[in-house]
């Protein structure tokens, strides 16, 4: 079996440059540095490496390019929208919202959406059990956009997830499958600690797991030829 290729400098220097940023913006949390310049600074600035990581990808499949980009640039907005975590939660929703659609609908140029239906009946009870778990703790206002975003999430997850099913062998498509499955855990994990119950740690556990769906989705795309 012939070994990976090894990386291009460059995008080592890119890769490691992202988790600087990311562990940085983690590390302006109280329990950590205590530095909110730091997630200012770093939030946004780690999720526009991946964007620049992502950029001179998928050459060969320009649709699919087109869709994911748009859902890390909308990624992006809500990121900047929740560094004001009142005043920019309902903008920072619907970036995201858009975000999981752009996504969805990148991952439908490469199979019908629900052409395996065993993902969509997974992430149906999981969105199910996360909404029992939020409900009570949601005010009135929000539940619809609450309702229709995790309606979108669990379709992007899923639809990710057929991607997989469908080749099982594709290391593309199971990275996409694993970001899908990491995003549901990161938003599940940011509405338990807004809506239910403050999370200890709560920015290591919400945006270890965000940045690392982020990076498995985009690399979804092909690297272009050396």
């Amino acid at each position: 079996m012939n070994a990976p290729e090894p990386l291009p400098a460059p995008a080592v220097v890119l890769m490691a440059a992202t988790l600087v940023a990311a562990l940085l913006a983690i590390a302006s949390a109280p329990w950590a540095l205590a530095q909110p310049w730091l997630n200012f600074a770093f939030k946004p600035m780690a999720t526009i490496l991946i964007i620049i990581q992502a950029w001179p990808r998928g050459a060969n499949t320009p649709v699919l390019r087109r869709w994911l980009l748009a859902g890390l640039m909308l990624s992006l907005a809500g990121d900047v929208a929740l560094l004001w975590p009142a005043q920019g939660f309902l903008a920072g929703l619907a970036s995201f919202l858009l975000a999981h659609l752009a996504y969805l609908t990148a991952f439908t140029r490469v199979q019908r959406l629900a052409a395996r239906i065993g993902p969509f009946v997974v992430y149906a009870v999981v969105a199910g059990g996360v909404l029992t778990v939020l409900w009570p703790g949601v005010p009135s206002p929000l539940r619809g956009p609450v309702l229709a975003y995790v309606l979108c999430l669990s379709a992007m997850a899923a639809q990710a997830g057929v991607l997989w099913r469908a080749a099982p062998t594709d290391p593309a498509a199971r990275r996409m499958a694993l970001g899908g499955a990491l995003f549901v855990v990161s938003d599940a994990l940011l509405a338990v600690n807004r809506f239910a119950v403050p999370l200890p740690l709560a920015s290591l556990f919400i945006l270890v797991p965000y940045w690392a769906a982020q990076a498995c989705i985009a690399s979804g795309l092909a690297r272009a030829p050396r």
